[in-house]
């Protein structure tokens, strides 16, 4: 098949091609140029800004585009409009933050999406990723209907992941020492594996698929407790888990997800089945996985082939960690008599 990758060079965009070409599709990337540049010589690259110049895309052909980037409903109504007679099939990678209410386990495909406050506009801000998100699936299906195939993953782990917020656990745990752990180690959570992703979204390229599919992992529930002991176990290990309370995490203005990645705080009933969203529909579609063993392996390697001195964009740093650490300890001392 002829696949058209809008973006290709970064994370996502990366595991895409490296799955198309193992699987003999031939592959045209369409992109700035301004991240990772020369990274794949000998595919062919059009240059141009989505938001500005499509004109290299005039003319062509493809199966079917994906997009990887997709924030505006503005830019991508564009998009499509340009491509709607070049492809067969526009893939939208969306994201599992559409959803209006996370505050129940199970949400499905058919769930309620966020709607954008009265007066806002369609630039992108972080506050209103989830609605432009929303806007941009349907900006493609109003454009493409029936033609569309929109992906909406979880958090997506691996290496190459620019945000850290998977990396940071296997490679605190390889460092050895006390790590501290949030809340509670049976607190569930949910990721998944680049490769997996892009493994089943060219599998479902392959097949012409359209619809609406969550796509995050694994196939059974794992929790923080299992994700951590597997981390000791494939990287040797001896580290020390110490789990920490969330009230004093909180009181300490520690910040769920971003200082401790993975973890959403139990008491915030707005996030409690954020980590539980049924993918049943994208099983039945074949969705598969990797083991947890081979994400944690791949991940640690690549971080660990980072420079040293990097500074994670995720994460506590080890002494605003060792402080926490010393808070817990001395609010679980027996009182002096």
């Amino acid at each position: 098949m002829k696949i058209l990758i809008i973006g290709g060079t970064r994370f996502l965009g990366r595991a895409l091609v490296n799955t198309a070409k193992m699987r003999g599709h031939n592959l045209t990337l369409f992109n700035r140029g301004q991240s990772n540049p020369g990274l794949f010589p000998k595919l062919e690259q059009l240059t141009g800004d989505r938001k500005e110049n499509l004109s290299a895309l005039i003319g062509r052909k493809w199966d079917a585009v994906i997009d990887t980037c997709g924030y505006e409903p503005w830019v991508v109504r564009r998009s499509a409009e340009r491509l709607a007679n070049s492809v067969e099939r526009y893939v939208s990678i969306s994201s599992i933050s559409v959803y209006a209410d996370l505050s129940r386990p199970g949400v499905d495909e058919n769930g309620a999406v966020e709607q954008l406050p009265e007066g806002a506009d369609e630039t992108f801000a972080m506050e209103k990723y989830g609605a432009l998100k929303a806007l941009c699936e349907q900006a493609a299906e109003q454009t493409m209907p029936g033609r569309v195939l929109n992906i909406r993953p979880g958090l997506i782990v691996g290496e190459y992941d620019p945000t850290d917020r998977f990396a940071y656990w296997p490679w605190r745990v390889s460092l050895g020492g006390d790590v501290l752990a949030p809340g509670r180690p049976e607190h569930r959570t949910q990721f998944i594996d680049v490769r997996d992703l892009a493994d089943w979204t060219v599998r479902m390229i392959e097949q012409k698929q359209t619809g609406i599919y969550n796509a995050t992992g694994p196939r059974e529930p794992i929790t923080m407790g299992e994700l951590l002991e597997a981390s000791q176990k494939v990287s040797g290990s001896s580290a020390r888990i110490l789990w920490v309370s969330e009230s004093l995490l909180l009181e300490n203005n520690v910040q769920p997800w971003s200082d401790l990645p993975l973890y959403l705080a139990e008491s915030d009933p707005s996030t409690a089945g954020a980590d539980q969203v049924s993918i049943q529909k994208a099983l039945n579609a074949g969705l598969t996985f990797r083991t947890l063993e081979d994400t944690l392996q791949s991940t640690l390697e690549w971080a660990k082939s980072r420079p040293a001195g990097y500074a994670w964009r995720a994460g506590l740093t080890r002494e605003r960690e060792a402080e926490l650490l010393a808070l817990a300890s001395a609010q679980s001392a027996p009182p002096e008599v």
